[in-house]
Parts: structure tokens; C-alpha cells; sequence
């Protein structure tokens, strides 16, 4: 029986397809992790958030071999950027998944496709099919932990809490919007606090692994999402944020290391994140090669 091709459930939330994908970006990278730039966190984080187009959902192209996915394109705010995860196993499904991104993904003639620069093959496919590489780059890093890398200090009077242990939205609310520096305070409408506890809802989401340092005026300094999946060795980090006024405090980096802390006590023996920072490197990551986006116009 061929490899089969579908479309991806158009409802929405955490759906039985939601569940089919998210096992398979685990198992993809069960033996070994080849996929970084999307991994089971990025796709359940944002599919929790509020600014993703869900209305186009159906537009994810999934492969299937006997009921089992082996491969999907997908976009992540919204079409017109395609990422790719292919069971290593299905490699020659590639330059079918290009085409289908061209097909389904492109918005208004344009389709950026994200490929890794060591992978040569996709990389000349692309090239035979009219895309050429631009200077856009997603950067991943990985810290190999080990006790001595997850040391940290705190200032005087700032404390560690996690959300299950201080769940208040509102601090959460603040540390995001001014930790992506954002100005001013942040909104407190109804709406916006909605789309925080939302992005909290995931079904796989620990908040004993949500980490915040708190502050002595009370507010969150810096927080840390970490995700950690029982019975892998790796854990991933996202979102991080430091609010303004505390920052060059180490208060980013204890929220970092308390969290990978939390993921190492329960079996991670790496963690995994979607940067190429300063920050990440300072604090004993180290590079992974790039991922490159690839333009064509239709």
C-alpha cells in the first residue's frame, strides 16, 4: 500500500489529528533528534496561541503510510512559510512535500520554504525546482546537561515559583508583554487575559515546569516554559522572557536553569532551543546548524 496523502482535520483545538501529529514529532526524533526546528512543544505551543491563523489548518499537508504519519508540511502563524518534518525513513517524500507547499502553503504567488544547510539533497531539489536561498536563518541550540551547568544565583529578596504554585495570570500577562519588549503596561482587557490561559491550556502543559523568578515588589522578573515529554531525554524551552526593569540580574538565567533543572529530575538529559542567542550561548548552549529560508514566486 502506497504512502497516502491528506489533509489535515480543519477543527480546531486539541483534536484527535492534533494528538496523531504531536506523536509523531515525538517519535521522529526518538532515536535521534532530527528535527529541530519543529518539534512536538513548537507545534502544541502554538497551536495554543492566539495570533495562529486556525482557519487554515486544513491547508497542512500530512503523508501517511498504513495510518501512520510519516511526514507533514505545515506552516506555523499563518501560510506562506513551509517547514517540513519527515520520518527519516521517507526522505524521497521531499521533493512531493516541496511541491505540495507550492500548491497549498503559498500566499499571493510566494512560498518560503525552511530548510537545514546541511541538508544538501533538499537543498539542490529546491534548487532544481526555481527556489533560491535568502539570508533568513531560524538558529537552534542544545545545552548537553550536567549539574554543574545548572548552578545559578539569585539576587537578594528575588525567589523561584512556578505557575502551579503561583498562578497569577496577570503576572504572567505582564512578564510576556514586557519581556518582548513591548511599551508601557500591558492590556488587561478580557480578551487579552483569555488568550493567556489559553496558552496555558495545552493537555500536555506542566506548569510545574512553567518557571518565573519573582521579584521582591512582587512581579515576575523573568519567566521560562520549559516541555518535557516523560520517557525522552530531551526537553525544549519556550517561551522565555525578562521583564526590563530587571534585567543584567541573572534572573533570565535562573529561570533558564531552574527549569532544565526541574526536566533533568525526570529523565532530560538535553534541552533543546529554537535560538541562536547570546543569552543561550553565556549560559552553556551551543550552536546547531541553521535552518535557511528558501523563496520561490509562483
Amino acid at each position: 500500500m502506497p504512502v497516502r496523502l491528506r489533509k489535515y482535520s480543519g477543527e480546531q483545538g486539541f483534536t484527535e489529528d492534533f494528538h496523531k501529529v504531536r506523536d509523531f514529532l515525538i517519535r521522529v526524533n526518538e532515536q535521534k533528534m532530527v528535527t529541530t526546528d519543529f518539534t512536538w512543544e513548537r507545534w502544541e505551543w502554538i497551536l495554543s496561541l492566539p495570533y495562529m491563523d486556525k482557519s487554515r489548518l486544513s491547508q497542512i499537508g500530512i503523508w501517511e503510510d498504513k495510518g501512520k504519519i510519516v511526514a507533514m508540511a505545515t506552516y506555523e502563524e499563518e501560510p506562506g512559510c513551509a517547514y517540513f518534518i519527515v520520518d527519516p525513513a521517507y526522505m524521497h517524500l521531499k521533493r512531493e512535500m516541496l511541491i505540495y507547499a507550492e500548491k497549498e502553503l503559498a500566499v499571493n504567488g510566494q512560498i518560503n520554504a525552511l530548510i537545514q544547510d546541511i541538508d544538501i539533497p533538499f537543498q539542490k531539489i529546491a534548487l532544481e525546482s526555481g527556489f533560491f536561498a535568502t539570508v533568513e536563518k531560524e538558529g537552534n541550540s542544545v545545552l548537553d546537561i550536567t549539574p554543574e551547568r545548572l548552578n545559578y544565583t539569585l539576587p537578594t529578596g528575588y525567589s523561584i515559583r512556578s505557575l502551579s504554585e503561583s498562578d497569577d495570570i496577570y503576572k504572567y500577562n505582564r512578564v510576556l508583554w514586557r519581556g518582548f519588549n513591548h511599551q508601557g503596561e500591558p492590556p488587561e482587557t478580557e480578551v487579552q487575559i483569555s488568550n493567556r490561559r489559553i496558552s496555558l491550556s495545552g493537555p500536555h502543559n506542566n506548569l510545574d515546569l512553567k518557571v518565573a523568578v519573582l521579584a521582591p515588589d512582587g512581579n515576575f522578573a523573568s519567566y521560562c516554559g520549559m516541555w518535557y515529554e516523560p520517557g525522552t531525554e530531551y526537553c525544549l524551552v519556550e517561551p522565555v522572557a525578562t521583564d526590563p526593569d530587571y534585567r543584567l540580574k541573572g534572573c533570565g538565567r535562573a529561570a533558564v536553569l531552574e527549569g532544565i533543572k526541574r526536566c533533568a529530575a525526570m529523565g532530560a538529559r538535553r534541552a533543546y532551543v529554537g535560538s541562536d542567542q547570546q543569552f543561550y550561548y553565556k549560559i552553556g548552549f551551543r550552536p546547531l546548524p541553521q535552518y535557511t529560508f528558501w523563496k520561490k514566486t509562483i
